[in-house]
């Protein structure tokens, strides 16, 4: 079986329930988070809604520098309404797909590299940037981003069983 075969159906599984999850995120609470540490629901919910498109980037390009030197650093993610940020999402799954669907797995075993302003931060085969810097990156901060929904007395979608609002199974 092809990386790709694998990897589609895990991709469109959790981006359904990323999906769900962002169609939650109250218009107005853009701005709330739990901590001043912590991003807003706004930032974190945009960056959920960018992360599809790092695979494209993974796929399309051999290295990403997120503060490049000299020039203007990765954006941040700055949705203006739940419609911006879903149709955002939208644009950037499709494009993933298909760029995921089109990669070859001699083509998925080249490494790719991270930077931060020139500095290398993790060199790996694109199918494992795929599967860590892609996929759990926003699971993790898909389950982020659920918190903040439960702190802000939204009901919080099921993803892999039920949740206290959502008993599916």
């Amino acid at each position: 079986m092809a990386i790709r075969d694998a990897l589609l159906p895990e991709f469109d599984f959790e981006m359904d329930k990323a999906r769900k999850t962002l169609e939650r995120v109250p218009e107005g609470r853009f701005d709330w988070r739990p901590h001043p540490k912590s991003p807003t629901m706004g930032w974190l919910a945009g960056h959920v809604a960018q992360l599809p498109f790092w695979a494209v980037i993974t796929i399309q390009q051999d290295r990403l520098d997120l503060a490049p030197p000299g020039a203007p650093s990765y954006p941040a993610p700055e949705p203006g309404s739940r419609k911006e940020l879903l149709e955002t999402f939208d644009k950037n799954v499709a494009a993933a797909r298909a760029a995921i669907a089109s990669a070859s797995d001699d083509h998925l075993h080249q490494n790719w590299t991270l930077l931060k302003g020139g500095q290398e931060l993790m060199t790996l085969p694109r199918a494992a940037v795929l599967r860590s810097f892609v996929l759990n990156h926003l699971i993790h901060h898909r389950a982020q981003l659920g918190v903040y929904l439960r702190l802000n007395d939204v009901p919080v979608p099921s993803i892999y069983g039920p949740s206290a609002d959502e008993q599916p199974f």
